[in-house]
């Protein structure tokens, strides 16, 4: 399944619109993983491991969106928007969301 941010893909034609799909991801960081990212944070670097929480929220919820996209009968997404938040309380919940809108393409003959 093609998907993009863009709302065309080059060399295709939409044929038809299935409408708006989403999919979310909600994970919780737990205490070994604050605490650990939170000694890096003192040292400065990178936190590996929100780095992998995140790429792995980010691909739930667009594996999520696709298979919405594929129930709705269509083989591709365009537009897709990506949002990150925190949630809940001290910011202990990370969510991804992805939306877009499903179609039905072809290639341009």
């Amino acid at each position: 399944m093609i998907v993009t941010t863009t709302a065309t893909v080059e060399g295709h034609s939409v044929q038809r619109y299935c409408g708006i799909v989403a999919g979310e991801a909600v994970l919780g960081a737990n205490l070994f993983k604050d605490l650990f990212a939170g000694l890096r944070d003192l040292v400065g670097g990178r936190s590996a491991t929100y780095e992998r929480e995140l790429q792995n929220a980010r691909e739930l919820a667009l594996e999520e969106m696709q298979q919405k996209a594929r129930a709705a009968g269509a083989n591709a997404v365009i537009g897709v928007d990506l949002d990150y938040e925190v949630l809940g309380q001290a910011n202990g919940m990370l969510m991804v969301s992805a939306s877009g809108t499903a179609v039905v393409i072809t290639p341009n003959s």
